[in-house]
This record gives structure tokens, C-alpha cells and sequence, in this order.
């Protein structure tokens, strides 16, 4: 990207190329490309208006990566781990009726405003996905859930060169790779390490426990989770 390109230019772009992206899956499996979906021209505005308000500068931001974006969520809106609520009053772009609040996005924004406000957390933080796109799973009565890129080893196996390339294009955000942040302690992290042992994206990563652990298990350590978020994002984790 040349170098006078905003930070929200290059995701926009990032999104574009994903419009344009068809992955192979094993049998059961479907992506959901929010960018290249029924919605694509309301969420092209929707990710325009919100990358435009808050990264149209060229500062280098630290990845947050989730593993993968939920069908009724961020598969929906393009935005990483934005309410439809919440965007709608931010973009000014009407979403209602095409996603829902979830808790993931509660907790975080909760994270978000003790952090300083959007315009502060956004000034340091890029949200993601380690697998951008959407994967659902059809189950023995046919209805779509949803999934993890590696639920499945087949799965994960043809997925494997689109993670690691998609990965090595959102450092081209501009992303300051001195830490990453992935949401998803367990097998998200662990795939996120042994990918970094390799390609070296990241000089260290971050494992946080994922919100939906947070607030449908933990819901009595909230607060915990909370401090520990914000311990991390200010760099006092060590």
C-alpha cells in the first residue's frame, strides 16, 4: 500500500479482496462473506462509515483477533465485534433487523469504554478475525450453526494457506506487530502461536479469554475478565 493510504483505506481494500475470496470446505460446511452477501452494498456502508470515523489516520495500531466473525454478528455487518445497535447510531446507516446485540459485544464495549472511549481504543486497536470470513455448519436437521475454523481437521487442513495469507495481509494494515491480543485462550490461541512460531508476525501474543466464556460461564467473575482485558491492552500483563 503506498504510504500516504489511511489505515482505514487498507482495511476496506483488505475487505474488497475478501469479497472476492471463494475457499474450498469439506461436505456441511458454507462460508458467509458478508462482504459478497445479499447485504454487501449496506454493509460497504456501514464498514465505510465506521473505518472512516475511526482510522482515517496512518497510526499503527496492535491486532485484537478473534477466531471467527458469528453469522448473526460480524458475518452480517463487516464490523469485528460491533453491536448493530451501536453501529447504527455511530454510522448513521440504518442495520436494524440485520443482526442482534449479542454478549460478546457488550462485554467488550464495557472493556472499551473503561479503556477510554472508542475514539481512544480504536486509536490503538485494530479488531479481527484470525479466519475473517464466517463459517457455519449444517446439523443432522439441517439447521446452520455456528463454527470454528478448527472444529474440524479437514477443515482447518483447507483453510490452513488462507488463514496464514490472510494473517500476513492485515499486517499490512500498518499494524504495530510489537503484540498481538487473540480472543480465545484455548484452541484459537494455540493455533495463532504455532502459526507465529513459523511466519514470526508478532514478536508476543496475548491469549484473553473469549467473551461468550465470560458471560455465559463466568458471569460472577465479569469484572475479573474486565481488569484483566484492560490490564492487557495498557501493556501490564507481564
Amino acid at each position: 500500500m503506498a504510504a500516504q493510504t489511511t489505515v482505514a483505506h487498507r482495511i476496506l481494500q483488505f475487505n474488497e479482496v475478501l469479497a472476492g475470496t471463494t475457499l474450498e470446505l469439506p461436505p456441511g460446511f458454507a462460508v458467509i462473506n458478508p462482504f459478497n452477501g445479499p447485504q454487501k452494498k449496506r454493509v460497504r456502508e456501514v464498514t465505510t462509515a465506521f473505518y472512516g470515523k475511526y482510522y482515517g489516520d496512518d497510526k499503527p495500531r496492535h491486532l485484537v483477533l478473534g477466531s471467527s466473525p458469528a453469522r448473526r454478528g460480524t458475518a452480517v455487518t463487516g464490523v469485528p465485534f460491533e453491536d448493530a445497535k451501536l453501529l447504527e447510531s455511530e454510522t448513521g446507516v440504518d442495520v436494524d433487523g440485520y443482526s442482534v446485540s449479542w454478549p460478546s459485544a457488550g462485554f467488550l464495549h464495557d472493556v472499551i469504554r473503561r479503556y477510554g472511549g472508542r475514539d481512544t481504543f480504536y486509536a490503538d486497536f485494530v479488531m479481527s478475525f484470525v479466519c475473517p470470513l464466517g463459517l457455519v455448519k449444517t446439523g443432522p436437521k439441517g439447521k446452520e450453526v455456528n463454527c470454528n475454523y478448527y472444529e474440524n481437521k479437514k477443515l482447518l487442513e483447507l483453510l490452513q494457506s488462507f488463514l496464514v495469507e490472510s494473517l500476513e495481509q492485515q499486517l499490512s494494515f500498518g499494524t504495530d506487530t510489537s503484540v498481538c491480543y487473540c480472543i480465545g485462550s484455548g484452541e484459537n490461541f494455540r493455533f495463532l502461536s504455532k502459526v507465529n512460531e513459523g511466519q514470526r508476525f508478532f514478536e508476543k501474543i496475548v491469549p484473553l479469554e473469549h467473551p461468550r466464556f465470560i458471560t455465559q460461564y463466568n458471569r460472577d467473575r465479569e469484572e475479573e475478565f474486565t481488569e484483566k482485558y484492560l490490564s492487557a491492552f495498557r501493556g501490564q500483563d507481564d
